[in-house]
């Protein structure tokens, strides 16, 4: 009777050398990323990018970077394979642009409630108005060059500062470091 230390183990193929129809060695490189269980994850990034230059990849990185480069080939073949033309930079430009408008959106429900709270000022200064101001958080947001707090000049030709120089807290970093509600 043999021992249980003489039986050979037949373990299941990765997605990429079942696909590949070649023998899934112990020391695979695809097999920690590609499992059998996911094979339209290593069909799309090979129709995109091809098995040879994965391979290539994989072995130019260090191995704590790899599954990271496969998530990202993945994600880009994964939207390369839906939006041919663009792939992921089309979802990314959308998101950009998405962005953009809510925030053109909030800067001006802001300057329209810091109008408001200067109008209710000046009809009733003797009233503190501070609930109608935007609320402010005990942190701040940090802006890029980019992203530098810009000026109203009501009718007034007084300076008041405009929404995005407030902080709130969906635009505050939260504990992980990504952003608000959205970012998590």
């Amino acid at each position: 009777m043999a021992s249980s230390s003489n039986t050979a183990t037949y373990n299941t193929p990765c997605a990429a050398c079942k696909f590949l129809r070649r023998k899934c060695v112990p020391d695979c490189i695809f097999a920690p990323y590609f499992p059998p269980e996911e094979p339209h994850k290593f069909a799309n990034v090979h129709k995109i990018f091809g098995a040879s230059n994965i391979t290539k990849l994989l072995n130019d990185i260090l191995p704590h970077q790899r599954e990271d480069a496969v998530n990202s080939l993945a994600y880009e073949a994964e939207a390369r394979v839906r939006d041919p033309v663009y792939g992921c930079v089309g979802a990314i430009s959308f998101l950009q642009m998405q962005v953009e408008r809510l925030q053109e959106e909030l800067d001006a429900a802001n300057a329209d409630l810091i109008q408001y709270a200067s109008s209710c000022n000046h009809r009733y200064p003797h009233q503190n108005m501070s609930s109608a101001l935007p609320i402010q958080s005990t942190t701040t947001t940090q802006y890029t060059s980019q992203q530098a707090p810009r000026q109203i000049r009501p009718n007034n030709n007084a300076y008041y500062p405009t929404p995005s120089t407030f902080s709130f807290p969906w635009n505050d970093n939260n504990a992980s470091g990504r952003g608000g509600a959205a970012g998590e």
